[in-house]
């Protein structure tokens, strides 16, 4: 037999390439290259939904610290249960750092949240203190967002006890009121712009039969506080007014970039000034029979 007509095996034929023996090299270089494509998107599928898993069961405890830190540690959500999107906690005002001063709502504040459009809605419920269909809407975006606050139909927020306050350190924790607060508003946004806030819309803050461990008199009365926010400005008007009570007080403010001015006075009504004598003295700067409340 001569040597041309001797034919090797496949596996034993030579590999050269360019030549009509380098078939399977080139083979092997498209099944090479599918391979890495083939691996690069299972790698990103893989983040893709490792970060998919991540957000959607988020902590609950994330939510906690964000609060504590947005509020510098005066808002806690105490024993944090659930994820971000569906979770509970006790709601609880503290002095801030370092401070002994606490004071936790009865109950667990309950949310929940779900993507609707370009924004984020959340359901708030809490048996002691919100009204059934209080609601947040949360639009986040790059250098702009929007927080919208949707109240009940009758405007009610919710109510809270006055004695809450005291968790904040002085002077509430000195004053120890008594009483209810009770939040009303129609609407209310708030835009953040480059990190400014401006405020649209108004809420009433009203304070029902207050008393203090520093009178006698039991209520000292109801007052009003009005908030009217204004976005040209980016900033909050704040009145304070009397609705009833021996214990008279007045006063307007702003409340601009997270830090209030305000001045107003406080007075006793007449036959009531001798029950009001120290709390007046804690109030503000005596001019008088006034004690002038300064702020910022």
């Amino acid at each position: 037999m001569s040597a041309a007509a001797v034919r090797l095996p496949r596996w034993r034929r030579p590999r050269f390439a360019g030549s009509t023996f380098g078939d399977s090299t080139l083979g092997d270089a498209a099944w090479q290259r599918r391979r890495r494509e083939t691996l690069r998107w299972a790698v990103w599928g893989a983040l893709a939904g490792g970060v998919a898993a991540l957000v959607a069961f988020a902590p609950a405890s994330w939510l906690a610290a964000a609060a504590a830190g947005s509020s510098g540690g005066r808002l806690l959500l105490a024993d944090a249960r659930g994820t971000v999107w569906s979770g509970s906690a006790v709601p609880v005002l503290t002095g801030g750092a370092d401070s002994r001063d606490a004071s936790a709502l009865p109950g667990r504040l309950q949310w929940s949240m779900h993507w609707r459009g370009r924004g984020i809605d959340v359901a708030l419920r809490h048996a002691c203190c919100l009204s059934d269909g209080v609601a947040l809407r949360w639009e986040p975006g790059f250098g702009r967002q929007r927080l919208s606050l949707r109240p009940a139909t009758d405007g009610t927020i919710g109510q809270w006890p006055a004695a809450w306050l005291g968790g904040l350190g002085t002077p509430w924790n000195t004053l120890q009121l008594g009483g209810r607060m009770r939040l009303a508003s129609p609407g209310l946004d708030v835009e953040w712009v480059q990190g400014r806030p401006r405020v649209a819309g108004s809420a009433q803050l009203e304070l029902v039969g207050v008393s203090s461990r520093l009178s006698t008199l039991d209520p000292l009365g109801t007052y009003r506080v009005s908030m009217q926010g204004d976005a040209a400005s980016e900033a909050i008007a704040v009145t304070l007014a009397t609705a009833d009570g021996a214990l008279r007080l007045s006063g307007q403010g702003q409340l601009t970039q997270g830090r209030l001015r305000f001045r107003g006075q406080a007075q006793a009504a007449a036959g009531s000034e001798a029950a009001l004598t120290n709390l007046l003295g804690l109030l503000g700067r005596r001019e008088g029979a006034v004690a002038v409340i300064t702020i910022g």
